[in-house]
């Protein structure tokens, strides 16, 4: 017999708007706390010092974390001009300086170099792994930390304002794996200076944005109260891109089991008004559920099957 889990099988998203001065990791922690859930994870991590929308996942909604990464994410932030950190933010120690400050005309005169698909290599201090261990816990313990370059995209970046000649205050819009701190990095080396993050908000990812999340600490006022669940979103929240189709109660069995499902000519066409013509449906990815709304499972149509990748099990 398995060991029973600790905790409540609660399933669906917590998006939070996260303080200053906690780790993403603590923040999980805290949501999985509150709801007293079995299992947590986030979509994409938030420096310390950052704030803004961290979408928090319980239960079966950790698989469709990746759905939730691949979605825009949108920033806002100001750049300090003259000063580099080790860490590339205002956490770090300085290790250089310059006595160059941009012009406001400068500055929108380099945006554009910045912008679209650019090659951009990550902070030392990223989460990125290194041969199994973080990339921060080896430039932590002063060790000398080389990342790869690799294409990111920058669908926009405006100048918000300029409140002195040491600041600049942007918006960026952005796909998954580019760090702003990089791209400030990078933007005061064009521009002739150095440079770092000293604010940094994100105000979307996807369809979660700051406007709908919960403070960190209104959501601990409410640890194991029902009052909590007024704030655990759907599931289906991060698949919002996806087509959807429902299933009946036979082939949700069968689709749960791991097995595949004929397309029928009805869902067929309703994939087509979601999704494009027969031919562009090859390979779609559909996300399942019951006529009553219950997910069953993320699938992909292939040779007129939909074949079951992530099935959700909402079982105790």
């Amino acid at each position: 017999m398995g060991r029973k889990k600790k905790g409540d099988a609660i399933h669906g998203w917590v998006v939070i708007d996260k303080p200053k001065g906690v780790t993403s990791t603590q923040v999980v922690g805290i949501v999985k706390r509150v709801f007293n859930a079995q299992k947590a994870g986030h979509a994409g991590t938030l420096d310390p010092m950052a704030t803004g929308v961290l979408a928090v996942a319980l239960g079966e909604a950790t698989k469709t974390v990746p759905y939730a990464m691949d979605t825009e994410k949108t920033y806002r932030f100001t750049a300090k001009w003259g000063e580099a950190t080790d860490s590339e933010d205002a956490d770090g120690t300085v290790i250089a300086t310059s006595a160059n400050r941009p012009s406001l005309a400068q500055i929108e005169a380099a945006l554009p170099t910045l912008t679209g698909s650019i090659l951009q290599t990550p902070p030392a201090y990223s989460a990125i792994k290194v041969d199994g261990v973080r990339a921060y816990d080896l430039a932590r313990e002063g060790e000398e930390v080389a990342l790869s370059a690799r294409s990111v995209e920058i669908y926009a970046a405006r100048l918000l304002e300029q409140p002195s000649t040491d600041l600049a205050v942007f918006e960026m819009q952005c796909g998954k794996g580019a760090y702003v701190r990089a791209w400030v990095r990078d933007l005061a080396l064009a521009l002739g200076t150095v440079g770092h993050v000293c604010e940094l908000r994100r105000t979307a990812v996807g369809s979660f944005t700051a406007e709908t999340a919960i403070s960190l600490e209104t959501l601990k006022g409410f640890m194991h109260s029902p009052a909590a669940f007024e704030h655990l979103r759907p599931l289906s929240t991060a698949l919002d891109g996806i087509p959807a189709l429902a299933v009946t109660g036979p082939d949700a069995v069968r689709l749960k089991s791991g097995n595949p499902i004929l397309c029928r000519a009805g869902q067929f066409a309703k994939l087509a008004e979601q999704g494009g013509d027969d031919d562009d449906l090859q390979g779609q990815i559909v996300f399942l559920s019951t006529p009553a709304g219950e997910p069953v499972a993320l699938a992909e149509l292939v040779e007129g099957q939909l074949r079951p990748f992530r099935v959700f099990n909402f079982t105790p």
